[in-house]
């Protein structure tokens, strides 16, 4: 099953680049990740986003972000992020 998860932005890479080429570190509990921002260019340091095959899809609240992550967690499903 793919599940999009969410994670908090770390730091920006390439943000002066070509709106496709920035990248952001993600956070997801503690494994930092870099994925494409190039779906959210409103993204911002500091913001959740929901990301999905390595690509970030929206930006959420963090309260949103806790619940699905916490949901996550019960369910078992955050071992595929060490891999």
């Amino acid at each position: 099953m793919c599940l999009a998860i969410p994670g908090k932005i770390e730091k920006i890479v390439n943000a002066d680049a070509d709106p496709l080429l920035v990248k952001g570190k993600v956070n997801f509990g503690g494994i930092l990740k870099e994925v494409s921002l190039a779906y959210v260019p409103e993204a911002k340091l500091g913001d959740y986003v929901v990301v999905h095959v390595g690509f970030a899809i929206a930006v959420v609240q963090e309260e949103e972000a806790q619940k699905v992550f916490s949901y996550l967690e019960k369910m078992g499903e955050l071992e595929e992020l060490h891999g």
